[in-house]
């Protein structure tokens, strides 16, 4: 730390005393990052709790000389939320809903309030907030605010600035104001020096809007998209000196907001969506001025490369419901009554059908569809970063925008310019308020392909205003585009932007480089002369990344779905915590950091990774959830095998990381081990091996117990199937062995069993990666004996350990053959079943715990989908990790987050069960089922597996819930 650092901090426990500032490399690493290009490292982060806080840290920047960057969610992709001096993170603490009032339709809330979090608590006052971008599940209000954020509906309801009543900010000089319709106000009307200091400010503006009036009408607010520079017109005579809508969109360079008043709008009680399939984008835009002559709420269009991705990445029934085509628009009419809306819908299909554009249509009736192809076009950003074919895409010219008829020729020409120069582009985007996104494959890592970006960028810039249109139409201009507003504005506005910036801000401290004064749009570039100090010589193979773990980590562009606390499995300890760094993107950001030796300097043996990574519970949800799929998993053992490569590990790597060897020794003494372990000594030992005491240690299966459940499995000459029992399976449940071989012959695939393999996922997952390619090896060895017959594993852990970790640790063409031969009992069921296979009689409500390696790994082969498709009438999935995941619910110090992690899906289902309400609790998973145990404690509640649900010899005379 610096002295001037230093001071500053001294100075901030003065007058902020409780201020949490972070200064070290693993508190500040992360937030060099937004979703852009760009890599800008800040001296310190501050975790503001009041506007008071927020007062303090500006009055002490502003002393000290330091700038100052206001922060939401992180999902800038202009740059706009990295600075060089303090980063003012609103997200974690300032994210209160103040008052909601339903007769106004307003809501107040502070700006690190997540937008999703502002619409559930409105929603059952049938209120919402217009604006949506696609990051809804994790962008702040306040971000929005900073760069007017718009969304999938815009065509109905426009910018954010168009509702908001008011505006909390905190001057450049600290001082707290208030700007509304009507101008700027002292916060605190009592004090006298303020109410000068804002009264004085307000002048000024006036002032400087009144020699410019004529310039500002011409320039400015021409198109419903144009968000570059700063909305002046808002300040017009005409517009009544609206001093919020004008701060709204200036990106945190004129004031920091800190709380806003909001406009609510009414939801709409029905809705229809069609899906339009055409050749190309540009045809697709040619239909865009007809569409919105039907007054649509939303017209988003796409291209095939998104879609591609998704299917790859997430299995082929992941998008569903588009007609044939290479572009689709999607089109969402709503009104009153669901009967109009549908006819609506169907003779806009009609209408367009007759103008012969579109390859295919339809109304998409089915609300999974739905849901799932929405899902598609929100994803957009990040499955466009990283494409099936390995291609890498970058941000930089993602938000241009053109008065909605002049679409179609914008693209036409757009295209032949990205053509001129072998680019290639992604597009996507609200093509109904003619706003586009396209992530393009420019280079910028080479001082080549550097230029070449400047030239490609600076030739779109006039494209764009050549077609009437604007730079930015909701991202905002940032580091991205800035330095390109003087082609689209004349020099004397230029002027004007900067003395209304000066007039806010005299010392030019507040996220300095951006709007005005820009920093050139190929400086600070994360690509940029990376400096690789790190060996990344990996046991990994890293398949799918060019650059092996240098690119794996780098796939990681920002656009943080890891932090949306709801929907999908990721980020369970984000979910837990709130912390940046225990998200996927924080521990990815560190790790591209720990790589290019920048804020961190201690590559493998770093400190601060491995503390972020702690908490990681390896459940591999990324890899599925995350658009560009990264596996922190994989990351994370990697690490660990590189970090302890020498010396000694934690307790718990040998305790737990053994077990399948531990274990396999307890089975020929189970008896007596679980007597001792169930006592003092088992305590003792607990505590010696870093085992939380607060758990029962599960008993240990004895062999005989394991012959007995496997007497009755078919010979060679009967099997079709292979059932590999894993090392949980034969140490804790060899019933579910045995039951997972009467329902696989009940199906039509009998088995012989291999019970003397192992996958090696317990020494993966503390990192001891040696020894986990030495069990893998051994085991391929076995299976890979000219025998295709597939292979049955009922543990998900070890099923997806030899699908996807066996071959990209051990990488022969041997184990990717024994990979490509793997099931769950699941997949199984789903595609080796006998048609006509129908299983026993089955509970009409279950309880569902999906294993989050199955959910991840074995896409499209859902436990909840075949329980559905067998008949059971109700499955209630707790959407979410069970917080056990393997060896870290065990270990002593990771107890709390893993009951943290409980109560966020599994604890509140499991609570659900009582004799009000009976189901049947399925969790494959034997981490899932042991956290099941420890949460019902003495409640009668035990998890089954699939195979004792399914099992024909099971005794359904006790079981829970109505049958089907």
């Amino acid at each position: 730390m610096t002295d001037s650092l230093a001071r500053l901090v001294d100075e901030l426990a003065r007058t902020a005393p409780g201020l949490r500032i972070e200064t070290g490399a693993g508190g500040t690493g992360a937030y060099a990052y937004d979703a852009s290009n760009y890599r800008v490292p800040p001296q310190a982060v501050a975790f503001p709790r009041s506007a008071d806080d927020v007062c303090a840290v500006l009055r002490a920047c502003r002393d000290a000389g330091v700038p100052v960057t206001a922060r939401g969610g992180g999902t800038s992709m202009a740059g706009n939320a990295v600075g060089p001096g303090v980063v003012l993170e609103f997200s974690r603490y300032l994210n209160r809903i103040l008052d909601i009032d339903p007769q106004a339709r307003t809501a107040r809330v502070e700006a690190g309030v997540v937008l999703d979090a502002l619409r559930d608590a409105t929603a059952p006052h049938g209120l919402t907030f217009g604006p949506d971008p696609s990051s809804h599940s994790r962008c702040t209000l306040g971000g929005m605010i900073g760069n007017d954020a718009c969304g999938n509906r815009s065509v109905r309801d426009g910018r954010t600035s168009g509702h908001i009543e008011a505006l909390e900010i905190v001057t450049a000089d600290g001082v707290r104001a208030v700007a509304d319709h009507s101008g700027l106000h002292a916060a605190e009307p009592g004090d006298a020096d303020a109410v000068r200091s804002v009264a004085r400010l307000e002048a000024d503006v006036r002032r400087l809007i009144s020699d410019d009036l004529a310039l500002i009408r011409t320039e400015l607010g021409r198109i419903p998209r144009q968000v570059s520079g700063y909305q002046l017109h808002h300040l017009l005579p005409e517009n009544g000196f609206d001093v919020a809508r004008a701060l709204v969109g200036t990106e945190g360079t004129c004031a920091v907001v800190t709380a806003a008043k909001v406009r609510l709008i009414a939801t709409a009680p029905a809705s229809a969506l069609l899906t339009l399939g055409y050749d190309d984008v540009v045809d697709a835009a040619e239909d865009v001025p007809e569409i919105l002559r039907w007054s649509p709420a939303a017209v988003e269009g796409m291209d095939e490369a998104i879609v591609a991705t998704m299917r790859a990445r997430r299995g082929p029934d992941s998008v569903t419901g588009l007609p044939e085509g290479r572009a689709w628009l999607y089109v969402e009419l709503d009104g009153d009554e669901e009967a109009a809306v549908n006819a609506r819908a169907a003779e806009l299909l009609d209408v367009l059908k007759a103008r012969g554009r579109m390859t295919g249509g339809r109304v998409v009736e089915s609300a999974a569809e739905r849901r799932s192809l929405w899902r598609v076009r929100e994803d957009g950003a990040g499955l466009a970063a990283r494409l099936v074919d390995g291609r890498e895409s970058w941000p930089g010219w993602e938000d241009a925008a053109v008065a909605p008829e002049q679409l179609a020729a914008y693209l036409r020409d757009f295209r032949g310019l990205l053509a001129a120069h072998g680019l290639t582009g992604v597009l996507y985007g609200h093509f109904g308020a003619g706003c586009v996104h396209v992530r393009i494959d420019f280079d910028l890592a080479t001082d080549t392909g550097r230029a070449a970006t400047r030239r490609f960028l600076s030739e779109a810039a006039a494209l764009v205003v050549e077609h009437g249109g604007t730079l930015s139409g909701e991202h905002g201009d940032g580091r991205a585009r800035g330095e390109l507003l003087e082609v689209m504005y004349s020099h004397r506005m230029i002027r004007t932007f900067g003395a209304f910036k000066k007039t806010f801000d005299p010392q030019g401290l507040l996220n300095p480089g951006v709007i005005v004064d820009p920093a050139p749009l190929d400086a600070d570039l994360a690509l940029h002369t990376p400096s690789v100090v790190v060996p990344v010589e990996t046991l990994f193979a890293f398949p799918h990344d060019e650059d092996g773990f240098e690119g794996a980590v780098r796939r990681c562009v920002g656009v943080g779905r890891c932090r949306s606390d709801a929907g999908g499995v990721m980020c369970p300890s984000y979910r837990a915590t709130g912390e940046e760094n225990h998200s996927t993107r924080g521990r990815a950001r560190l790790l591209q950091e720990m790589v290019r030796g920048g804020t961190v300097q201690d590559g493998w043996r770093s400190t601060e990774v491995k503390d972020a990574l702690d908490l990681c519970l390896s459940c591999k949800a990324c890899s599925s959830d995350c658009p560009v799929g990264v596996d922190m998993a994989t990351y994370k053992a990697e690490f660990l095998h590189h970090h302890y490569k020498g010396r000694l590990r934690p307790r718990s790597h040998y305790s737990l990381g053994w077990l399948p060897l531990t274990s396999a020794l307890a089975g020929y003494a189970a008896r007596p081990v679980n007597a001792l372990l169930r006592g003092p000594v088992g305590r003792a030992l607990a505590r010696l091996g870093g085992v939380t005491t607060k758990r029962s240690i599960p008993a240990f299966a004895s062999r005989r117990a394991l012959r007995k459940a496997l007497r009755a499995t078919k010979t060679d000459e009967q099997s079709k199937a292979l059932l590999f029992v894993d090392s949980f399976t034969r140490a804790f449940r060899p019933e579910v062995a045995g039951a997972t071989s009467r329902v696989l012959a009940d199906a039509g695939i009998p088995c012989t069993t291999r019970d003397d393999l192992c996958c090696g996922l317990t020494w993966v997952s503390t990192g001891q990666l040696s020894v986990a390619r030495r069990i893998m090896a051994r085991t391929v060895a076995r299976l890979d004996n000219g025998d295709d017959r597939p292979v049955i594993v009922a543990e998900p852990s070890c099923a997806a350990a030899l699908k996807r970790d066996v071959p990209e640790l051990l990488d022969t063409d041997a184990a990717r053959r024994v990979a490509a031969r793997v099931h769950t009992l699941t997949g199984a069921l789903t595609d080796l079943a006998a048609p006509g296979w129908t299983p026993p009689d089955l509970p009409g409500n279950v309880v569902l715990q999906t294993h989050c390696h199955e959910y991840a790994t074995f896409t499209g082969r859902r436990p909840r989908d075949l329980l559905r498709k067998l008949g059971v009438r109700k499955v209630d999935e707790a959407e979410g990790c069970c917080g056990l995941a393997g060896n870290f619910g065990f270990e002593e110090q990771h107890y709390d987050t893993s009951m943290a992690v409980a109560e966020l899906a599994l604890k509140p289902r499991l609570d659900g069960v009582g004799p009000d309400a009976p189901a049947v609790v399925v969790a494959d998973g034997f981490s899932c089922a042991t956290q099941i145990d420890h949460l019902a404690g003495d409640r009668d509640i035990r998890a089954l597996h699939l195979a004792e649900l399914l099992d024909p010899a099971a005794d359904r005379s006790d079981q829970p819930g109505e049958t089907k």
